[in-house]
C-alpha cells in the first residue's frame, strides 16, 4: 500500500536540510596571520578558540569564527558564551579534542553555539563528540554534526535545559569494539530536552535521539533511517518523559540492529512519570522495498499517554505495552 507524505512534511524537510547545505563546500583554512577567533564585543582577536574562551572567563561573550576549518577545541568551565560562525556552515570544528570528549567540553553557566560544523570526533572510549555538554543551559542552532561517534553527548543537571533548532546530524553513532553504544545524541538527567526543525539521518549505529531528561520535546523534524547502519531507535526516552513528540516525519531502514519499535519509552525503568507523553501528527513508515512488521511506539512503563492522529504505513503497529 502506498501513501503519500503531507504537504507541511516537505516543508519541514526544506527547512532541516538548510544547514546541511550550508557546509558541504568546506572552505579553506584562514591565512596563518589573521586570526580566526574574534571578541564580537572588544575586537580582540586570537589564534587559538581555547585562548578567546579563556578571555572571556567568567563574564557573558561571543566569539565570532572565521569561515576556515580548524583542528581546534576549548573547554569552558565558566560564564556565558555564544559560539558563532561568521558564515553559518562555514567555521568547521574538525577533529580536535579536550579532555578526550570533545571538540566543545561545555560546563559554565550557558552556552549559544550557532552556524558551526562538528565532524570526525573520535576518542578511545568512543564517545567522542562535537560538544560534551557537563552542566548549564545549551542553545545549538544552525549547525551541522557528522561523522563522528556522538553528536551531542552530556552529564546530568536536572537544572539545565537543552534547545536545539535548525541542525543535522549526520552519519553519527556506534555500536561496536565491545563499548557501550554511541548515539546522534544522547542526554544525561538533564531538566529538558527540545529539538525542533532538525534533521537526524545515515546512523551509523545506536540511537538517532536517547534522552534521560524528564520532559521532551521533538517537533518538525526528520528522521531518515533509510541509509542508516546498524541503528536502534528513533527516539529512545530510557527513563520515561512527559511532553511532545509531534509533527515528525520517521523512515525506518533496513540495517537496524533493532527494529522493533520508532519511539521506545521506559526500557530502562519509569524514573520519570510519562502521564500525559503526547505523541501526535507525525509521520512513520519504512524506507522503499523494506518489508516487517513492527511497532511506532513500544511502552514499558505502562502510564496514560496520547497517541493520536498519527500517519503510519500498515506494517506499523501504533502502541505495543512491553
Amino acid at each position: 500500500m502506498k501513501f503519500s507524505v503531507p504537504s507541511f512534511m516537505f516543508l519541514a524537510l526544506a527547512v532541516t536540510a538548510v544547514p546541511a547545505a550550508l557546509a558541504q563546500n568546506q572552505p579553506q583554512s584562514p591565512a596563518k596571520n589573521k586570526a580566526p577567533f574574534t571578541l564580537a564585543e572588544k575586537g580582540q582577536t586570537f589564534q587559538k578558540l581555547s585562548d578567546a574562551v579563556a578571555a572571556i572567563g567568567a563574564k557573558s561573550g561571543t566569539i565570532v569564527i572565521a569561515p576556515g576549518t580548524y583542528r581546534q577545541c576549548a573547554v569552558q568551565s565558566e560564564g556565558q558564551i555564544t559560539y558563532r560562525s561568521a558564515v553559518p556552515g562555514q567555521a568547521i570544528l574538525d577533529g580536535g579534542i579536550c579532555e578526550g570528549k570533545a571538540a566543545l567540553v561545555l560546563r559554565g553557566q550557558s552556552a549559544v553555539v550557532d552556524g558551526i560544523v562538528f565532524q570526525n570526533m573520535r576518542v578511545p572510549d568512543g564517545n567522542g563528540a562535537g560538544i560534551r555538554l557537563e552542566s548549564g543551559d545549551l542553545t545549538v542552532t544552525n549547525s551541522v554534526f557528522r561523522n563522528s561517534e556522538q553528536g551531542l553527548l552530556t552529564a546530568n543537571d536536572p537544572n539545565g535545559n537543552i534547545v536545539i533548532e535548525r541542525s543535522t546530524f549526520r552519519r553519527l553513532g556506534r555500536c561496536d569494539r565491545g563499548l557501550s553504544c554511541a548515539h546522534s545524541i544522547y542526554v544525561g538527567d538533564y531538566g529538558s530536552l527540545k529539538v525542533t526543525q532538525s534533521r537526524f539521518e545515515m546512523g551509523s549505529g545506536g540511537h538517532y535521539i536517547k534522552s534521560r531528561a524528564p520532559r521532551i520535546t521533538v517537533t518538525n523534524s526528520s528522521f531518515d533511517d533509510t541509509h542508516g547502519r546498524a541503528t536502534n531507535y528513533m527516539i529512545d526516552l530510557p527513563a520515561g518523559a512527559s511532553g511532545v513528540i509531534s509533527s515528525n516525519v520517521f523512515v525506518q531502514g533496513q540495517n537496524k540492529e533493532n527494529y522493533s519499535a520508532f519511539i521506545a519509552v521506559a526500557a530502562e525503568g519509569k524514573r520519570h512519570s510519562s502521564a500525559g507523553l503526547n505523541i501526535h501528527s507525525n509521520h512513520a513508515s519504512l524506507a522503499k522495498g523494506v518489508e516487517r512488521k513492527t511497532t511506532f511506539v513500544a511502552d514499558w512503563g505502562g502510564d496514560q499517554m496520547r497517541i493520536a492522529n498519527n500517519s503510519l504505513s500498515p506494517e506499523l503497529k501504533r502502541y505495543e505495552r512491553r
